[in-house]
């Protein structure tokens, strides 16, 4: 599976600090309980690169907020 595509399955996410010092992604899925835990100058990392996609998704936008190109749909909330 690439990031290009489409997928049915639901999942929650949850960010937060650990008790340890830890930033921890927390990833739960039917059948997945995936704890992934950085340090915190690796969490600014990810954040930077969320917040880099997130301008690049932006940009592939038009002025309705439709994306373009094929495959490409709007995100769930």
């Amino acid at each position: 599976m690439s990031i290009n595509s489409e997928s049915d399955i639901a999942a929650n996410l949850q960010i937060g600090p650990t008790d340890r010092g830890m930033v921890r992604i927390y990833v739960e899925a039917e059948n997945v309980d995936l704890p992934l835990d950085f340090d915190p100058d690796e969490a600014e990392e990810i954040a930077e690169e969320l917040l880099a996609a997130a301008e690049a998704a932006r940009a592939m936008t038009g002025p309705s907020g439709e994306t373009s190109g094929k495959g490409a749909k709007k995100p769930r909330r």
